[in-house]
């Protein structure tokens, strides 16, 4: 009966799933102003005729409140928030939204989890940070979020601190490159800072960065698993070092040489840096970067707009590095809002910019929690010492890689290894679509769902706890044919009251409009 009322609603088969069939509806939205910084960018996309942007119609609001809500925290709205927010007719609502997401203490949880995936926050193999390192250095990224500190101090941060991998986290950044060698060190930022892949550099080249690196020492203490990152002055000092755009530098035998390096890495209008930044946040926000692969800058590999990159990166270096003054400039933008749907009769790459993708699959355990009021069960005991995490822990907040889930792991969740954003896949599988289906995992959420059971309960009539489901769900009202068609369901099944509402709930939560991102 499930499947049946699945396969009436045109929605339970998640193989194909399209730009053109995500959505059942689109109507347009209410007029708003945009601020001069978000036109700018908007007429910048606007000559890459390629992306046909200009044909693509805006988004409607109860798409763009989905979206900005993954986006922006990694959840999704409450069915009240909801409600709110599509019944509010006021001309600036969607800016209010954003500022408000962007002070969210969710903000930190969901984009920690993405830095935790390029920073390589793992205590087990092949990173070995160590379990009490691991949390310090998750916490530490998660309390720079929170307090929005400027990119360009967390990177400083990041490459030249010293002292214990307990007591001052940051320092695990090279404790995570894989080796103390100089050259994964100098290899790992440049990854993470530049965007370049130091296997695509020449010997040499690669050989003159680590002299920037070259001066680190690690050194255990008395304490289990401590250890001390320093720079240690009794190594030999090279007299002179390269940097990476060529320019021969003096280096001072009592100074760390890293200091140098960063220096460049900040100030120099011929470092990647702020290039970087921007295409990673275009990339995280988008789903496909400027220059694609986003950690993959090379000159054979160029961005598809120069213009709005370059734009982009001076604006983030203008507010400071204030990244979410740069997210705010994306998110107001009318190239943000576009919808995923291509105009009537034209090909699919003629719709904007934003790509249709799978939700991560800690985003998506998160959403099927917060409908049904389930939760998981995380624990590590391998390496000791044994960690279990409360009950009520998002899984986009885990302070590890290495504690994971089954479910975790079927949805793509990256090992974290490498550092690259290719680890993590959001490509849908059979596996996964009968995960969702038929896994006692899921039923059971459903079928035991007290939330659920709340909602249908309260509800005076069906089509008020359909309405409830869906603003629950899809953060949206159902449209009149959805209407139909649940009611069509509900004459010819014999099931009570309640089973028909979880069956409903079932089919939206194996619908591609909830599994992905439009």
């Amino acid at each position: 009966m499930r499947l049946f009322l699945g396969l009436l609603l045109g929605i339970a088969a998640c193989s194909a799933a399209t730009d053109s069939a995500i959505l059942p509806f689109e109507k347009e939205p209410a007029t708003r102003s945009i601020s001069p910084l978000s036109a700018t960018l908007d007429s910048l996309v606007a000559k890459q005729k390629a992306e046909g942007n200009r044909r693509a119609k805006p988004c409607s609001d109860a798409v763009f409140l989905r979206r900005v809500f993954l986006d922006v925290i990694g959840t999704l709205p409450t069915r009240e928030e909801a409600v709110v927010f599509l019944e509010d007719k006021s001309e600036g609502k969607r800016a209010k939204l954003i500022d408000r997401l962007l002070e969210r203490p969710e903000f930190a949880d969901y984009w920690g989890m993405k830095w935790g995936d390029v920073l390589r926050v793992k205590s087990e193999f092949p990173i070995n940070l160590w379990p009490n390192a691991t949390q310090a250095y998750d916490a530490w990224i998660r309390a720079s979020l929170r307090q929005n500190m400027p990119y360009s101090e967390f990177a400083r941060q990041l490459l030249t601190s010293e002292g214990s991998n307990f007591r001052n986290p940051e320092v695990n950044f090279l404790r995570a490159a894989g080796s103390r060698e100089p050259e994964a060190l100098a290899s790992a930022a440049a990854l993470t800072f530049m965007g370049e892949r130091t296997s695509n550099w020449p010997p040499k080249k690669r050989a003159d960065l680590a002299v920037f690196f070259s001066r680190v020492g690690f050194k255990a203490t008395k304490e289990w698993k401590e250890e001390i990152v320093f720079f240690d002055s009794s190594r030999k000092g090279a007299e002179s070092a390269r940097l990476p755009d060529g320019t021969e530098v003096k280096l001072d035998p009592n100074a760390d040489p890293r200091e140098v390096f960063v220096r460049w890495l900040l100030s120099s209008p011929k470092s990647p840096f702020a290039k970087n930044a921007a295409n990673r946040i275009w990339f995280w926000i988008f789903g496909k970067g400027i220059i694609q692969e986003p950690d993959d800058i090379r000159a054979d590999n160029p961005p598809s707009n120069p213009e709005l990159l370059a734009w982009l990166a001076k604006q983030l270096e203008s507010a400071r590095y204030d990244t979410k003054n740069l997210l705010r400039i994306i998110l107001n933008s009318n190239t943000y809002q576009l919808t995923t749907i291509p105009p009537a009769g034209k090909p699919q790459k003629e719709a904007g910019p934003y790509l249709v993708r799978r939700l991560e699959g800690e985003v998506l355990i998160d959403a099927i929690n917060q409908i049904t009021g389930g939760h998981e069960a995380y624990m590590s005991v391998i390496p000791e010492p044994f960690t279990f995490l409360p009950e009520d822990t998002r899984s986009v907040a885990l302070p590890d890689g290495s504690i994971t889930g089954s479910f975790l792991e079927l949805f793509g969740r990256p090992p974290r290894d490498t550092g690259l954003l290719t680890e993590r896949t959001a490509k849908i599988s059979t596996t996964q679509r009968l995960n969702l289906l038929n896994s006692s995992h899921i039923l059971s959420k459903i079928d035991k769902s007290k939330n659920l059971d709340g909602l249908i309960g309260a509800a005076k009539s069906p089509q008020e706890a359909v309405s409830s489901l869906y603003l629950t769900i899809l953060s949206r009202y159902p449209t009149g044919e959805e209407m139909a068609t649940i009611a069509t369901f509900e004459e010819t099944s014999k099931l009570g009251k309640r089973q028909k509402m979880l069956d409903v709930a079932w089919a939206l939560l194996n619908s591609p409009e909830f599994l992905y991102r439009h």
